[in-house]
């Protein structure tokens, strides 16, 4: 489930004129499940999937702690490949069964 909502979303991001830099790019601290870009803009998206609403809304599963660890990965990636761009934006992407959402700008 997570890998076809990941799919979904970059196909979503590369549609609306986004180039998808990585999907799920690793480093010791963790990972980010997408990394795009436009123009000056960095975007790093976490995508969260799940079948049904049972347990909350998908998006409500990225609260303040993981949030602070998305933001140090995202300053890992800058490093790593040494990128300087003018904003970095954090989406967050909810799947919900067949339901798309994208939240820009998040957090």
């Amino acid at each position: 489930m997570g890998r076809r909502g990941e799919a979904l979303a970059a196909a979503w991001y590369e549609s609306n004129g986004f180039e998808v830099l990585d999907t799920n790019w690793r480093c010791r601290a963790g990972e980010l499940d997408l990394v795009c870009r436009r123009g000056h803009i960095l975007v790093v998206s976490e995508v969260k999937s799940r079948s049904t609403a049972a347990f909350g809304a998908p998006a409500e599963a990225v609260g303040p702690a993981k949030q602070r660890r998305l933001r140090a990965l995202a300053a890992c990636y800058l490093a790593a490949h040494e990128l300087r761009p003018t904003r970095v934006r954090f989406d967050v992407v909810s799947l919900l069964g067949d339901e798309l959402e994208v939240l820009e700008a998040a957090f």
